[in-house]
């Protein structure tokens, strides 16, 4: 329904006859008043030769392990992990009818039930879900509502704004390269693929959203206005495109190969110049390189921003929910909720993109007691 209506009100920017005008408005008017807000300006089409990877409603009312899992896991500061115990099923209204939504639930300050956290801490506790699958280029869309909005006992004072944790979107995949071939001579010892389409919250601010990406060491942040705190759904698309482009001034003395690719070990070429992104081998002394290109951004249709730099080519995981780093500020309550009515992912399969070379699941780093896990 959501990506139906984008649709609609989109016609409104094509000079329609009048009366044309007047019936997408209308139906636009009546899916705000549903509970899904819209915009004047649409997403472009999804190009006809994308195929779909991945589409979700929870419509089974299980999550399906075949396609997701969820992590116990503590990373960042001032906060005590995510938990599955935070993540379930259950039922809401959506474009005015009621249907099964997947819930991440953050424990505040205030928290006082049984499900304790990293160490055995009870406060400061959200939940996760991340695909099985890794994704590269293609267009992510997500209809998420952040907390609600009517109140409820033991929450936020605005239900509408969760202040004191952030709901997130994001991929990711990540690899220590500690011994391995591909670190060569350049020192790094980490690939880091991950585009964040938002991270909300930081500091009790809802009305901006962080968009960031992040490539090996480097990244690329970006602060945009969202201004979607209404206890509403609402529909985050983002597509992220990759390149395979030449890159002069690379021999065969340059580089190594490892996994299927090309990866350059001399340190005698700057770093800046490939990033570690892997290259293609065309012929003698000749090679493309495989980088990201773009990561373009929209909210109910319309475009927020876009990120330029530093963008991944290695396929990640997606990863939804919700968590409370320091950085979020104080979490004055006990629960708040962040629901997800549904997910869908095509895939375009550009030429720069990366699959294969980051595979591994996020670990889980304590247990259901909170104890640390020794790996």
């Amino acid at each position: 329904m959501a990506g139906w209506a984008v649709v609609i009100v989109g016609m409104g920017s094509l000079h329609l006859h009048s009366h044309l005008r007047k019936y997408a408005l209308g139906i636009s008017v009546l899916l705000v008043a549903a509970g899904i807000s819209m915009a004047a300006d649409g997403v472009p089409e999804v190009p006809k030769s994308a195929r779909v990877a991945l589409s979700e409603n929870w419509s089974s009312g299980k999550i399906d392990p075949a396609k997701w899992y969820v992590p116990r896991k503590m990373w960042g500061h001032g906060n005590s992990g995510v938990n599955p115990e935070n993540v379930f099923i259950a039922r809401d209204t959506v474009g005015g009818r009621e249907q099964n939504v997947l819930v991440c639930e953050a424990h505040g300050d205030l928290y006082d039930g049984s499900v304790v956290g990293y160490d055995g801490v009870k406060t400061r506790v959200g939940g996760v879900i991340v695909s099985k699958e890794f994704f590269a280029s293609g267009r992510f869309e997500i209809v998420m509502k952040i907390g609600d909005s009517k109140a409820h006992d033991g929450g936020p004072a605005d239900p509408r704004q969760l202040k004191g944790c952030i709901p997130a979107l994001w991929t990711y995949a990540y690899r220590y390269l500690s011994g391995e071939a591909i670190l060569g001579a350049t020192g790094l010892k980490e690939l880091t693929s991950e585009i964040d389409f938002p991270e909300l919250g930081k500091g009790g601010d809802f009305a901006h959203g962080l968009y960031n990406c992040y490539l090996q060491t480097r990244d690329d942040c970006k602060v945009y206005e969202v201004n979607i705190a209404d206890g509403q759904y609402h529909t985050f698309v983002t597509e992220w495109r990759t390149k395979l482009e030449p890159i002069d001034g690379i021999s065969d003395a340059h580089v190594k190969e490892y996994g299927g690719f090309w990866w350059i070990t001399d340190k005698a070429v700057p770093l800046a110049k490939h990033d570690l992104n892997p290259l293609k081998k065309l012929g003698e002394n000749k090679y493309a390189i495989y980088r990201g290109a773009t990561a373009e951004h929209w909210i109910d249709g319309k475009k927020v921003g876009e990120n330029v730099k530093f963008v991944p080519a290695m396929a990640a995981q997606l990863n939804i929910g919700v968590w409370l780093p320091n950085w979020a500020g104080k979490a004055e309550w006990k629960t708040a909720r962040v629901s997800f009515a549904s997910v869908k992912i095509w895939q375009y399969d550009d030429p720069g993109d990366v699959r294969g070379i980051l595979t591994a699941d996020l670990d889980d780093n304590y247990d259901k007691s909170g104890n640390a896990l020794k790996k």
